[in-house]
């Protein structure tokens, strides 16, 4: 019983960890790279438009997506560590 409840905090906690990295990163690309980096980005030039505003319109959801596709792949690793695989 006692190892039951190690193991489900330490999945928990794992899951946590991989919830909160996922969330930095894309308010990192969203609102820091699109919004708050966006002048310092102005010179750099992707696609014929600044790389602030390619964050802003395009990158931010590409980052998202790839995040979904990460924390799928990811959290199948975590259940198939801690024995909860489908």
């Amino acid at each position: 019983m006692q190892d039951d409840k190690k193991n489900a905090a330490a999945y928990w906690s794992a899951n946590l960890r991989l919830i909160a990295g996922s969330m930095f990163v894309w308010a990192l690309v969203s609102y820091g790279f699109g919004i708050l980096l966006r002048p310092m980005l102005s010179g750099i030039s992707v696609g014929g438009t600044d790389l602030g505003f390619w964050f802003a319109q395009q990158g931010s959801i590409l980052t998202f997506i790839v995040l979904i596709f990460f924390y799928a792949w990811r959290m199948n690793s975590l259940d198939k560590k801690f024995g909860l695989e489908e």
